[in-house]
């Protein structure tokens, strides 16, 4: 089946019991057995649940991979997927990453043993130069958060063959409606469902993809074991959402491009990072390896911290708000906000500055957001 189709038709569906066509909520912890280790496919809903099973189905098919797992939360899933490494282990990551993973590599995951190197990812000489012999993992994100940069995915995978290193890459700002990762022999997928795949701002959570049967047995036995799997609501919500997902994701990126090509042209925009702009560093690659650019857009304004603060009082359309990837259109600042774990020094050496707006467009009337954004930038 096609994208479209598959968003709403994967999994057991319609529902066996009634013939439900909306995935039914197993809100249920424990399953009756038949007989002493008998049951009908499921005991307990921390191990597995028919309505988490029928969204791991389709995020799984809609990503192109071997099964799909998920999880509470994003970070759930990312902390997840580290503990596929042990002691002493080395794991290269993008250095512009998400404010949440920094965190995690930087000053959680050091306590159990394992070591990071923060890089911009847009050079094979650099990544390979950055490899030590118990280097073992290579952390991606494309496009990054919140600069939006682009990372080669065949360059990269070609490194890790070559090196041996797991490859592990956030599509949250992508979705697998724009670029399915596996398909360039990445290892595993991490998203953020919290983001595009629910879409509605309702629900936290995630899911990690997998790509061999040695992965999917160790992933799903670290969810079980760690107790990190999403909720059964959650999960009829993210699902509810991923059946929109590619009318939602089209619509989102038709917006952030009119945004960015206003911004692009507006005296008080000092710079505008989206992919989908010709004069973005990636936009070749990103051209390439991807169906469409997404629907962030960043920008860095003219003066300083105080028209920052000017300009997102003045917002009216656009609401103040972490997170993004919801129909709703929100802007943050990166520094004070999803990145605000990150010290102020390497923020501002990886290009987080303070005048640095992150916007996620929704699927408001283009012209209404634009106006928003200019009776903003007037007050500068």
């Amino acid at each position: 089946m096609r994208f479209e189709t598959t968003a709403i038709h994967t999994g057991d569906r319609p529902d066996r019991a009634f013939g439900a066509i909306s995935t039914s909520i197993y809100q249920t912890s424990t399953f009756a057995f038949e007989t002493i280790g008998k049951t009908r496919g499921y005991d307990y809903s921390r191990t597995a649940n028919p309505t988490r099973k029928v969204l791991e189905d389709t995020i799984a098919q809609l990503e192109g991979g071997k099964a799909a797992f998920t999880f509470a939360t994003g970070m759930a899933a990312e902390t997840t997927v580290m503990h596929l490494l042990k002691t002493g282990d080395h794991v290269i990551s993008g250095d512009d990453i998400y404010g949440g993973t920094y965190r995690l590599f930087q000053d959680v995951l050091p306590a159990f043993g394992l070591e990071f190197t923060f890089l911009r990812m847009d050079n094979r000489k650099r990544i390979e130069e950055a490899i030590k012999p118990n280097t073992r993992m290579l952390w991606l994100e494309t496009p990054s958060n919140p600069l939006l940069n682009i990372i080669d995915l065949e360059m990269v995978v070609d490194i890790a063959k070559k090196h041996k290193l797991l490859t592990v890459i956030d599509n949250t700002f992508a979705t697998p409606y724009f670029l399915r990762p596996i398909e360039y022999g990445i290892d595993l997928v991490v998203h953020s469902t919290t983001k595009y795949l629910n879409g509605h701002c309702d629900v936290v959570g995630g899911a990690v993809v997998t790509t061999t049967d040695e992965l999917t047995q160790r992933v799903q036995f670290y969810l079980n074991a760690m107790g990190t799997c999403a909720s059964p609501f959650d999960c009829w919500l993210v699902l509810r959402g991923i059946e929109t997902l590619p009318v939602r994701m089209k619509r989102h990126e038709e917006n952030a491009l009119a945004v960015a090509s206003y911004l692009k042209g507006h005296p008080k925009a000092k710079r505008v990072f989206y992919p989908g702009l010709e004069s973005h560093k990636g936009h070749e690659i990103a051209r390439r390896q991807m169906k469409g650019f997404g629907g962030v857009v960043s920008l860095e304004l003219e003066d300083g911290i105080e028209g920052v603060n000017s300009f997102l009082r003045k917002l009216k359309v656009f609401f103040l708000a972490e997170s993004l990837g919801g129909i709703t259109s929100l802007a943050e600042h990166p520094a004070t906000m999803s990145h605000a774990s990150m010290p102020k020094d390497y923020r501002e050496r990886v290009g987080i500055m303070d005048e640095l707006v992150r916007l996620s467009v929704g699927l408001e009337n283009i012209d209404d957001l634009t106006e928003d954004l200019e009776q903003a930038l007037e007050h500068l």
